[in-house]
């Protein structure tokens, strides 16, 4: 067995007759525990957060969205889209039409967009589990399903016979109005469902059938406003990017991702989990510390052994290596069972709700593989760090 490591072991596990030396030992042993424990469940947590606040944009946002380089539509022909069809990658797509409008309903006014959608989308987006109340929608119906905070603000519900939703928008077209009544296109709709997503997209859009947006629109039979992808897998999305440039034109398209639609989320939430993680490294690097503190006080301890150790033949370097090796072995234990500890805590909190936000929500936590590397090799890092500061204390020993 190597002979630093044998003697580092033999200190680290053998109690000193100074019993100030074993307390302050305690200490960096429940620090290094403590930190890797409280580091791992906060970032467990924010990674269940993310989970969380990204499950409404995920419900609602495709794989991949093809939208217009300029304008508010792009051509699809018929020929563009037997070709979209053989483009490997794409495991289901829908044509959609969107444009803002004005709602009214018993005198109450409200803006919207509205989004006039084909029969797949159900394929690409499964928006109807969000359902709250009443159905989806009947293409071949003038039906709407609206968000609940529109139902809400217009005093809307589903099947209400008591009037039809009015959908207005402004009439395509130049030059001055000259008949205040032909200045909009109408649609009326009934409203056969709710949906609740979350509160901004509660209020701003409302789903038709596409032929009902398109007729209210006056948008040609070849022209969509994107089209949303559903693809076969996440290691498609490069292939499939690059094959739609050549159909499209790259100069005619945008192709954005779920991360790119909801970019400003995903960045928000990034920060907030770095800002996390960099201020409880600072935490741990006060309380790693107390290793460094912990390696001093045991050689100041061992300074008579120290000394017959190297009268016996052992190197300054071999003597220091001990001591450095007793402060690892510290940060390695403790850091595993604070991470052992941790993870049951989180899978605890994953299995019976332990901690809860409402009485109906848990605080959501996800295990990452990720989260047990980082804090791993960041307690690691500095632990180690520690130990080789406090360790150098030992030529001092040696020159005295």
């Amino acid at each position: 067995m190597n002979f630093s490591y044998y003697i580092a072991k033999r200190y680290l596990f053998t109690k000193s007759k100074n019993n100030a030396i074993n307390i302050i030992t305690i200490i960096a042993s429940v620090g290094v525990f403590a930190g890797a424990l409280a580091l791992f469940i906060v970032l467990s947590g924010f990674s269940g957060l993310k989970e969380f606040s990204l499950s409404f944009s995920n419900e609602f946002d495709p794989d991949l969205k093809i939208l217009p380089a300029s304008g508010k539509t792009f051509s699809f022909t018929a020929e563009e889209e037997k070709k979209f069809t053989e483009i490997s990658g794409i495991a289901n797509y829908s044509k959609v039409i969107e444009e803002r409008v004005l709602l009214n309903f018993k005198n109450k006014n409200l803006p919207a967009i509205i989004k006039g959608i084909d029969r797949n989308y159900l394929n690409v987006n499964h928006i109807d589990s969000s359902l709250v109340a009443g159905t989806w929608l009947n293409q071949s119906e003038n039906q709407v399903v609206i968000g609940s905070n529109i139902s809400r603000k217009l005093s809307l519900g589903v099947m209400d016979y008591s009037g039809m939703l009015k959908i207005m928008v402004p009439r395509p077209g130049k030059g001055q109005i000259t008949d205040p009544t032909q200045a909009f296109n109408t649609k009326n709709a009934m409203v056969i469902g709710v949906y609740n997503i979350n509160e901004d997209l509660n209020a701003k859009y409302i789903f038709a059938p596409f032929s009902l947006a398109q007729d209210l629109l006056e948008i040609q039979p070849n022209k969509v406003s994107t089209i949303e992808i559903q693809l076969t897998n996440a290691e498609a999305e490069s292939k499939v990017k690059e094959e739609l440039k050549n159909l499209f034109g790259n100069e005619n398209i945008v192709l954005k991702n779920r991360i790119q639609l909801n970019d400003k989320l995903y960045k928000m939430l990034n920060t907030e989990n770095l800002a996390v993680y960099l201020i409880f490294t600072l935490v741990l690097i006060i309380a790693l510390f107390n290793v460094g503190g912990a390696i001093v006080m045991a050689i100041l301890d061992k300074q008579h052994n120290i000394k017959t150790l190297f009268n016996l033949g052992a190197t300054g370097r071999e003597i220091k290596r001990v001591f450095f090796l007793q402060g690892s072995l510290l940060t390695f234990i403790g850091g595993i069972l604070g991470l052992c500890i941790g993870f049951i805590i989180v899978l605890l909190q994953l299995k019976f709700d332990l901690v809860m936000i409402t009485p109906t929500l848990a605080y959501p936590v996800k295990i990452e593989v990720e989260n047990l590397i980082v804090v791993f090799f960041t307690i690691m890092i500095l632990g180690v760090t520690a130990s080789y500061i406090g360790a150098t204390r030992v030529g001092k020993v040696l020159r005295d």
